[in-house]
């Protein structure tokens, strides 16, 4: 739907008339016109307001123009996932997951965001990205491209050695930079990295996790 449709939705739902939806946002009742008719749409201060009142997102009064995407974890955002500051306020950049309550839930990003800030953190990132690709000699390996951070409980697979033993490699409350990655050779198996600051780490897997195999453990 278009921004008109969508405001006028959200305003019925709740029984307002025009008069009253402007008078939540201080605007005028023919400003709220021009918005259902199309004419214009509310200016980014206007659409804050519409947000936190209506409890949706910026993105979906707009018509969800864009997908977006957690800049910590890499999940889609959708209605449901995204994100809010301690006012109430929608953010738009995080998962509810990485992010909540003004703060980042994860110990990984809030180290590197303590330390140096954003800036700093995508330097490390780009560090660990360059080692994983310095590493020859892994067929089906694809060039890594990006590392979001990740739960070391989500990734934290069990592999069986050859004594049998079922052994863990990661902490899982702890949190690491990683990704998936198919293999260049197709088949049932894909890779996934895990990386912090004392380690890199390569294996392959099947759906969900099954069947895992460590293909290298690299101490930095």
């Amino acid at each position: 739907m278009d921004t008109k449709d969508i405001i006028l939705d959200l305003r019925t739902k709740k029984g307002l008339s025009q008069e009253e939806l402007a008078d939540k946002v201080f605007v005028t009742r023919q400003a709220v016109s021009r918005w259902e008719n199309g004419e214009t749409i509310p200016n980014i201060e206007t659409l804050k307001l519409l947000s936190k009142f209506f409890d949706v997102s910026i993105n979906t009064l707009l018509g969800s123009p864009q997908q977006l995407v957690c800049k910590c974890c890499g999940m889609n955002l959708e209605e449901c996932n995204i994100s809010k500051e301690t006012n109430g306020d929608f953010n738009e950049e995080y998962c509810k997951w990485c992010y909540s309550d003004g703060n980042f839930t994860l110990d990984f990003w809030k180290q590197y965001i303590k330390i140096g800030g954003i800036e700093k953190f995508e330097e490390f990132k780009n560090q660990i990205i360059n080692e994983f690709n310095s590493i020859l000699g892994i067929e089906g390996l694809p060039k890594i491209e990006n590392l979001n951070v990740l739960s070391g409980s989500f990734i934290n697979l069990e592999y069986i050695l050859p004594n049998g033993n079922v052994v863990k490699f990661l902490d899982d409350k702890a949190s690491y930079l990683g990704s998936e990655l198919e293999c260049e050779f197709g088949g049932d198996r894909c890779f996934g990295i895990a990386a912090n600051m004392d380690f890199l780490l390569i294996c392959t897997y099947e759906k969900d996790g099954k069947n895992p195999e460590l293909v290298m453990y690299k101490k930095r």
